[in-house]
């Protein structure tokens, strides 16, 4: 008896037209007293930091990554989670250092 097995077509890869996402855990900022100004701070610092011709890069709010520290904000992106690294950030003044590191930027 023959298989009927139908050809699929190959997975594609795709490259955005923005920067990679910067992820918040959605319950640090609504716990954090900062949180609203951390988040205002994240979103104008992406804007700044959008090279010529490309979109700023996005802010998603995520679940729990687990960590729940008491007075900051967990961060990550693609970059720092590869490196099983994720960063916390108390205040909005902390947020320019905070996206270097999670773009793998150590010195400074």
């Amino acid at each position: 008896m023959p298989e009927n097995k139908q050809k699929s077509a190959s997975p594609m890869v795709v490259r955005p037209r923005r920067a990679a996402p910067v992820l918040v855990c959605r319950k640090c900022l609504k716990r954090s007293d900062d949180g609203r100004d951390v988040r205002r701070a994240l979103k104008s610092e992406l804007k700044a930091r959008k090279h010529d011709g490309s979109k700023p890069a996005k802010l998603i709010m995520t679940g729990c990554f687990g960590l729940c520290p008491k007075k900051a904000v967990v961060l990550a992106s693609g970059t720092s989670l590869a490196r099983q690294e994720y960063v916390l950030v108390a205040d909005g003044d902390q947020v320019p250092w905070a996206l270097k590191l999670l773009n793998g930027e150590r010195g400074g």
